[in-house]
């Protein structure tokens, strides 16, 4: 008897061990911004998951000095010259065009962000509003793209902000 009950504990152990590790599992993405609409913008955009938060940041050189808006758009595709094949932001939930985190808006609407007088910029945001590939089509961040903006975005104007041509693109994708 003393042998079974050593043998489950052992096997309990196991379960929990593994329990703990996939919930800890951590998914880290990084993907290379490319020039569009004529620019000299490079950078890169990260986005890790862990425990059910995505963390994105995004590191930026060769903008114009200002505000930016940066979005999620809803397709990976960045092969146009001015980036319009990434199609429009991505808004699987169809709420209006607004400021993250505030009344309605979209789930690509991430915001704005300052480029520096040498045309550096970053951002970051956490969120349990994406996934990097689950099976949740209102949340997977897989398979859309990353757009920068030449302009802020005005979270007024239906459906883009007003936030002017696209600057950079990449598709996130592994």
């Amino acid at each position: 008897m003393k042998k079974y009950l050593f043998i489950s504990l052992i096997v309990l152990a196991v379960v929990v061990a593994c329990k703990s590790a996939m919930d800890s599992k951590s998914t880290v993405l990084k993907i290379n911004l490319e020039a569009k609409s004529n620019s000299t913008v490079a950078g890169t955009a990260t986005f890790s998951e862990k425990n059910g938060v995505v963390t994105f940041e995004a590191i930026m050189t060769g903008l114009t000095p200002g505000i930016h808006a940066i979005h999620i758009h809803e397709k990976s595709d960045c092969s146009s010259a001015d980036g319009t094949s990434a199609g429009g932001h991505w808004n699987p939930l169809f709420k209006k065009h607004g400021k993250w985190g505030e009344a309605e808006y979209h789930k690509g609407d991430i915001g704005n962000f300052t480029a520096d007088e040498n045309g550096k910029g970053t951002i970051s945001l956490k969120t349990d509003e994406w996934c990097i590939g689950c099976e949740d089509e209102t949340k997977n961040i897989l398979n859309k793209s990353i757009i920068v903006h030449a302009n802020p975005d005005d979270f007024v104007t239906q459906p883009t902000g007003n936030a002017g041509g696209r600057v950079a693109c990449s598709g996130i994708i592994r």
